[in-house]
């Protein structure tokens, strides 16, 4: 039963599972501490390159046209969830540690998923199309507005500083925008090898973990967080997934939204970015406390995507045929 359970799942979720544990008994410390950083930065810069240079422009305005279902994922993502993570921030000290809390409404703050949300919708047979828009739109947005945020909310917690929201803008939009003019060239070499951006997307991801809990570790991450804390952020995550996903699809049938729109609402509002998560942490966190704040983040990211995995197969089986002029794409 162990080894169907594990051919089931993910290989890529494993590695998340795995990388903790390595960065755990093998963190990185002194000179390759140093090398782990550049190699970071270099594979975060290369994956918001890829992931600008695979959208058509087309594609980006196209999905600004949509403004009042653009403006509602935005406000699901922006709004509602920070006013979740103030919710959370409100526990007693006794039930949540006072910087899980922190790294909880730091997650919430967060822009939503791009390859996860696009490749549920698809899955679930929503509307691809709009789930690109949505999800890149979140993203971009979210570079100005997750700092913008986390000042608002986080105050002291977080270094809103001149050279931090430079690196942001440095190691986040700057190498979009390259992608987006250079689209021509290579985007159709991508949608050839989509692998290529695969294995960058994950392989950033897994680097930044790694690099995250290093740091953590080397601080002395699990000498702070109890197993009955950690126990408490999963169940904490749990209940903030439960919500959104039951708030955001009743929000799509209350609006009447078309079948594939609700899809659409519902995984895009309630996705939150790791990729985009991870570096923008690193950057506004004192690096000695990263590793705490960012475990929320951990957590909250593979519960979503197991849950999301299960429910968009289930609403796969229940769809209607899709449309090809609606597309399989992600």
């Amino acid at each position: 039963m162990f080894s169907r359970l594990t051919r089931s799942l993910d290989p890529f979720l494993l590695l998340l599972v795995l990388v903790p544990i390595i960065a755990t008994l093998m963190p990185a410390r002194g000179m390759a501490a140093e090398v782990l950083d550049h190699l970071t930065v270099v594979a975060i810069f290369l994956l918001f390159f890829l992931h600008g240079a695979k959208l058509s422009p087309t594609e980006t305005r196209r999905g600004f046209s949509r403004w009042r279902f653009q403006l509602l994922v935005l406000s699901c993502t922006f709004v509602v969830f920070p006013l979740l993570g103030l919710a959370i921030v409100a526990l007693p000290a006794s039930v949540l540690n006072p910087v899980m809390a922190t790294g909880f409404l730091f997650l919430c703050i967060l822009p939503s998923t791009v390859q996860s949300s696009i490749a549920f919708t698809s899955i679930a047979r929503g509307n691809v199309a709009l789930a690109v828009s949505s999800a890149s739109i979140s993203n971009v947005l979210g570079v100005a507005l997750t700092p913008m945020l986390a000042a608002i909310l986080l105050g002291s917690t977080v270094k809103i500083t001149p050279e931090s929201l430079l690196g942001i803008f440095g190691q986040l939009v700057v190498p979009f925008i390259a992608g987006q003019l250079l689209h021509k060239r290579i985007g159709p070499w991508l949608k050839e090898h989509k692998r290529v951006v695969s294995f960058v997307d994950q392989g950033s991801v897994l680097l930044v973990v790694y690099a995250a809990f290093s740091i953590g570790v080397a601080q002395g991450l699990w000498e702070v967080v109890a197993p009955s804390q950690l126990l408490v952020v999963v169940l904490v995550s749990c209940v903030l997934l439960a919500i959104v996903l039951t708030l955001f699809a009743g929000l799509g049938r209350s609006m009447r939204l078309e079948r594939a729109d609700r899809v659409v609402l519902m995984f895009c509002g309630s996705k939150k970015s790791q990729v985009s998560g991870l570096p923008m942490a690193i950057l506004l966190f004192p690096s000695e406390q990263v590793g705490m704040y960012v475990l929320p983040l951990m957590i909250f990211h593979l519960i979503q995507l197991l849950v999301c995995g299960v429910i968009a197969r289930r609403l796969a089986r229940t769809a209607e045929p899709v449309s090809s002029a609606q597309g399989t794409g992600g």
